[in-house]
């Protein structure tokens, strides 16, 4: 997948006229990228689409029109973008409850190294968490999370032939696992090309 220039943003003036549409457009394709793993763990799958409504997004945020600090958010979202050879997600510990959050978030350090996607006879492949920079500590756990699941090219060809899919926790405080199918396996099989 090709990464964000500036030639694919908008101006801070476009943006502004198109936002509502670009935002319900965004929204929509969105949908098919998730995946819940149990009740407290959810993958927001990203790609050039969502990379793009972020960038937008913070621009519009923070009025930033200077050409230096466009290239800094691209530099920080570009990233996020798959290459055609892995998924890319942002993983969300999700307790609405602000105590119940700090102590889950106690509770489940070090979740982000457990967190892996299974394919068929392949098996399963851990994600990779956190390659910008540490989001947690011995003690305590990030609400947010990147991760990057790499594929190799037999699950690549698997994963666009169809094969069994799923993604899953495997920490000692959380152990669930999601199967996927529908629009959101052909979303990610998408990724790939």
């Amino acid at each position: 997948m090709n990464k964000l220039t500036v030639g694919d943003l908008m101006s801070l003036e476009q943006y502004h006229k198109r936002r509502a549409d670009f935002r319900a457009e965004v929204l929509a394709h969105k949908r098919c990228r998730q995946v819940a793993i149990g009740p407290n763990v959810t993958l927001y799958f990203e790609d050039r689409l969502t990379m793009q409504y972020q960038i937008q997004e913070m621009l519009r945020a923070e009025r930033i029109f200077e050409s230096e600090a466009i290239a800094e958010e691209l530099e920080t979202y570009n990233p996020l973008i798959p290459d055609g050879r892995n998924l890319k997600a942002t993983m969300m510990l999700e307790y609405p409850d602000a105590t119940e959050r700090g102590v889950a978030l106690r509770r489940l350090a070090g979740i982000e190294h457990a967190v892996y996607f299974e394919m068929g006879p392949i098996g399963r492949v851990a994600a990779r968490a956190d390659e910008d920079l540490p989001r947690s500590n011995d003690d305590k756990t990030s609400a947010v999370h990147f991760l990057r699941f790499e594929l190799d090219d037999a699950m690549c060809a698997a994963l666009k032939a169809g094969a069994p899919l799923a993604f899953g926790v495997d920490h000692p405080q959380y152990a669930h696992e999601a199967a996927v199918s529908g629009a959101v396996r052909e979303a990610l099989a998408a990724d790939l090309d």
